[in-house]
C-alpha cells in the first residue's frame, strides 16, 4: 500500500511503518494518506488528496474525529487491513456572478462552506431556497452569514452556533441574524440556493486558505458531493453519514 505521511511531526512515524512490509512510503500516487495531527491535518489533507483514503492519527488535544491510540497500533492495523473503511459526506458549491460564467476550481467541503460578511462593521444580506422552496416566504436575512455542514462537520463549526450534532443530513445554520431564524436539517438530496442581495460577502471552505469575494445578486448553489471522504476508522461507524 503506497502511503504518504502528512503532518507537521509525520515524519517520526516513518520507522513504523518501516515494520511492515505492506506499507511503502512514497511521495506521489498514494493508496492512503497516514495523518499525524489534529483535526485541521485531516481537513488540510482531504483538500490536498480528495478522495484518497486517509488514516487519521490523533496527536493533538483538538482531533476529536483522529484516532487516539497509539501510532503503532494503528499503523499495524492499517497494514493488516484491520481498519474500517468509511465514507463521509462531502459538499460541492458552484458560485455565480451577475453576467458571469460559474467560479469553477472551488474545492468540495468536508467540514462546511461557511459565508461570512466582508466587512467587520457590516452584516451581509442574503436569502436561501431549499430545493427552489423560499425560506420562510422569502425573507431578507440580515447578519454576519450562515454555515452549510455536513455531518462530519456538524461537530464543528454547526456546534459552535447551533450546540447540536446531526448524523445524517444537511445542516445549515444562521450567524447572528436579526430576523429570528431556525437552525436547520434538510435531507441530503436537497438543493441549497442563496443570493447575496448585499454585500460584501466571502464564502470559505474547511480550512482552505483561499477565499471568494461575493457581491450584491451573487449566487451559490451547494448540495452534496458524489465524490465522498474516504477514513480509515478504528471501529465501524455506528451512524454512517450516507451510502455511496
Amino acid at each position: 500500500m503506497r502511503t504518504i505521511l502528512f503532518g507537521a511531526q509525520a515524519e517520526t512515524l516513518t520507522g513504523e511503518i518501516g515494520k511492515h512490509p505492506a506499507l511503502e512510503l512514497v511521495d506521489t500516487a498514494p493508496d492512503v494518506i497516514i495523518c499525524y495531527g489534529g483535526d485541521g491535518t485531516l481537513l488540510s489533507a482531504e483538500l490536498k488528496w480528495p478522495g484518497v483514503p486517509k488514516t487519521p492519527i490523533r496527536n493533538s488535544r483538538r482531533g476529536v474525529r483522529c484516532i487516539g491510540h497509539a501510532p503503532a497500533r494503528v499503523i499495524e492495523r492499517l497494514a493488516q487491513g484491520r481498519l474500517f473503511r468509511t465514507a463521509f459526506t462531502k459538499l460541492e458549491c458552484v458560485m455565480r456572478s451577475p453576467g458571469a460564467n460559474p467560479v469553477t476550481g472551488i474545492p468540495h467541503a468536508m467540514n462546511e462552506f461557511s459565508v461570512h460578511s466582508g466587512r467587520i462593521n457590516s452584516a451581509v444580506r442574503f436569502k436561501l431556497w431549499i430545493n427552489d422552496e423560499p425560506y420562510e416566504s422569502g425573507i431578507e436575512i440580515i447578519g454576519d452569514g450562515f454555515v452549510v455542514s455536513t455531518p462530519f462537520g456538524s461537530t464543528a463549526y454547526f456546534n459552535q452556533i447551533t450546540r447540536g450534532v446531526f448524523h445524517t443530513g444537511l445542516g445549515v445554520a444562521f450567524k447572528y441574524t436579526s430576523e429570528h431564524t431556525n437552525h436547520m436539517v434538510v435531507p441530503d438530496t436537497s438543493v441549497i440556493r442563496v443570493e447575496i442581495t448585499r454585500g460584501p460577502a466571502l464564502i470559505a471552505v474547511d480550512n482552505a486558505q483561499e477565499y471568494h469575494e461575493m457581491n450584491e445578486h451573487c449566487g451559490l448553489v451547494i448540495r452534496k458531493s458524489d465524490q465522498p471522504a474516504i477514513l480509515y476508522t478504528w471501529d465501524a461507524m455506528t451512524h454512517p453519514s450516507h451510502s455511496y
